[in-house]
């Protein structure tokens, strides 16, 4: 049972389409895909939970398009690169998808890269989103370019465009803005890509792509001229839509959400100064961004304009009135999803129980709303969650 929520507007569209394939807002083709919110180390473990649960219920294979930002991607880059070596049988069950995505989740999530990375960049080892691709390369991706994904589902990984001030997307297919244009078939790395998706400004942004002008397709879009074509200049892609959104909406009947974003909090004496103001401020405005975002998600399903279902940190898993959800209690949930915002080294018992919790809330919302007669688990991966007694 999702929250009620009044939506004024029939759909809020923030992009033009880059194609009309992918304008069909009022009459989306068949399909489902799957958003990956931003949120750093909390996001990337909250939505790897949710994989896992997916995977059990035979729905990987479902989906036809992956669309994730910051640290939705880093989740999301891992399960492409795993993708060719899971071994799916007929139910659509990989049988080996914790070695090959939750493993690597659970090493890289051992270790801190953000706060190294910014001293190795101060002290001039190269730019600070460099040294945090470098890291994804080094304990996750490899060498990996986007040619070597799956051609289905389709992943996509959304930075922003400080230049063109609307969506990047990295893809097999193609990468590009609809401003600027389309590069087709491009070589860049699995981890910039990443790194571009995750870059969190301003301490780990901006990532740089130096581009030639010939390689993008002809007429392809507005703003097609350097500097816009040479150097291309990304930061965080949840600075534009921190639920990855924008790729799915225009095309899938079926949206699946799963948002780890943190909720940016009342307080009572805001500093004033000049920095901190400024901070506060950018924090408002992401917020607000985020809650029209959830607001289309959740409206549209009330108003059967999508299906598909929305799942996130902060929810309260009694509101999907399912009597055999797992017995996650709110007050222990909402501890969970104050994990901080970071790319910082997290204890096996918090990594545990993001996993967890990722996987019951997801469990929830899908036999609520998409497969009702799925059984329900008999626990969470971990343990950590269990049915009530």
């Amino acid at each position: 049972m999702q929250p009620s929520i009044q939506m004024a507007e029939r759909v809020f569209v923030a992009d033009p389409p880059i194609s009309n394939l992918e304008s069909r807002i009022s009459n989306p083709e068949e399909g489902t895909a799957l958003c990956l919110s931003g949120g750093g180390y909390r996001a990337m473990l909250f939505h790897t939970g949710a994989l896992w649960r997916l995977n059990e219920l035979g729905y990987l294979p479902r989906l036809e398009r992956i669309s994730s930002v910051s640290g939705g991607s880093i989740a999301a880059g891992v399960l492409a690169c795993g993708w060719s070596r899971l071994h799916f049988d007929d139910r659509g069950i990989a049988g080996n998808f914790r070695e090959f995505v939750v493993e690597p989740i659970c090493r890289l999530a051992s270790r801190t890269i953000d706060i190294p990375s910014v001293v190795k960049g101060l002290l001039g080892f190269g730019p600070i989103a460099e040294r945090v691709a470098s890291a994804y390369r080094k304990h996750l991706f490899g060498r990996t370019t986007l040619q070597a994904l799956p051609d289905r589902p389709r992943f996509i990984f959304n930075a922003t465009n400080m230049q063109s001030r609307v969506l990047w997307r990295f893809s097999k297919p193609y990468m590009g803005d609809y401003l600027v244009g389309r590069v087709f078939k491009p070589e860049i790395e699995l981890a910039t890509a990443v790194a571009a998706s995750s870059a969190f400004p301003p301490i780990l942004s901006p990532v740089i792509l130096k581009l030639k002008p010939s390689a993008f397709a002809k007429d392809s879009g507005e703003l097609q001229h350097p500097p816009f074509t040479s150097r291309v200049i990304l930061t965080d892609g949840g600075v534009y839509d921190n639920l990855g959104l924008e790729a799915a909406w225009k095309r899938y009947q079926s949206i699946l959400v799963s948002d780890g974003g943190a909720e940016t909090a009342a307080v009572p004496k805001p500093w004033t100064n000049w920095i901190s103001q400024s901070l506060r401020v950018l924090m408002l405005m992401d917020h607000q961004v985020g809650s029209l975002r959830k607001r289309q998600v959740v409206g549209s399903f009330q108003m059967k304009l999508r299906g598909g279902a929305y799942w996130g940190i902060r929810s309260d898993i009694r509101n999907y009135g399912l009597a055999d959800s797992l017995d996650c209690k709110h007050p222990e949930t909402l501890r969970i999803a104050g994990t901080a915002t970071r790319l910082a080294a997290l204890a096996p018992e918090q990594q545990r129980k993001l996993f967890d919790w990722g996987y019951a809330i997801c469990d929830a919302a899908m036999r609520a709303h998409v497969l009702p007669s799925a059984e329900a688990p008999s626990c969470s991966p971990h343990g950590v969650f269990r049915p009530s007694a």
